[in-house]
């Protein structure tokens, strides 16, 4: 009975993962099954190994494009060595969640730039997004982006409060949100978006790594010093 469930987990995981595990594992016969039936403990070990592998070639594929900031969206220092990528939305409480992270690096590390891509997947939050390009435009991004987190839902009038309350010039923020520079920026980062695999927010991206959720601090930083190492 162990077996038979042993084989169907295998059999499962295999089918979602792929063909290419066993490749990248190098195991493709009877012995090798009957190794992972004694020893299932090391089936989610190869599956992560072989997915870090996956997210590697598509990163490489984007890398660049996905570390270039849209004008002004970046937190921390512009000029950084060490760089983070965070694909976020404003409705998103785990994007909230990770705010305080985010802004816990920054002020930690003087070399961290963080890049923003506005990914806006939940109902109300293009507004907010397009607004804190605009924002961006202005040179007031991290003013905007921490105020709209303090005025949620997002949506057409909470974005509008947290530009006013940011400072923005309101006729130009109005024209900056609706124009084809921000339409092709949404564009832009959703189809990044999609070729990383991407699920939903927050995600991140460092130079050897994409992952997704609200990982903490501790996780966040560890990235960054992987990426450096």
């Amino acid at each position: 009975m162990k077996n038979t469930i042993l084989s169907a987990a295998i059999a499962l995981l295999f089918g979602f993962i792929g063909a290419g595990i066993w490749s990248y594992s190098g195991l493709a016969d009877a012995r090798t099954k009957t190794y992972l039936l004694d020893n299932p403990e090391i089936l989610p070990e190869m599956a992560e190994a072989f997915q870090a592998n996956e997210t590697r070639a598509r990163l490489a594929d984007v890398s660049d494009e996905v570390m270039g900031a849209f004008p002004g969206a970046i937190m921390g220092n512009p000029n950084g060595s060490k760089v983070l990528v965070e694909f976020s939305d404003y409705n998103c409480g785990f994007c909230q969640k990770s705010q305080a992270d985010v802004a816990k690096l920054v002020a930690d590390d003087p070399e961290l730039k963080v890049v923003m891509r506005e990914l806006p997947i939940f109902d109300g939050s293009e507004p907010a997004a397009r607004m804190a390009l605009a924002a961006a435009k202005q040179g007031k991004y991290a003013q905007f982006h921490e105020k709209m987190f303090t005025m949620l839902p997002a949506n057409a009038d909470s974005a509008r409060a947290a530009a006013k309350a940011s400072g923005l010039d309101m006729a130009q923020a109005e024209a900056d949100a609706a124009s084809p520079e921000v339409d092709l920026e949404l564009v832009r980062t959703r189809s990044l978006a999609q070729q990383l695999g991407f699920a939903g927010t927050p995600s991140w991206v460092t130079k050897n790594n994409a992952f997704e959720g609200a990982v903490g601090f501790d996780e966040l930083k560890k990235a960054i010093a992987s990426a450096e190492s």
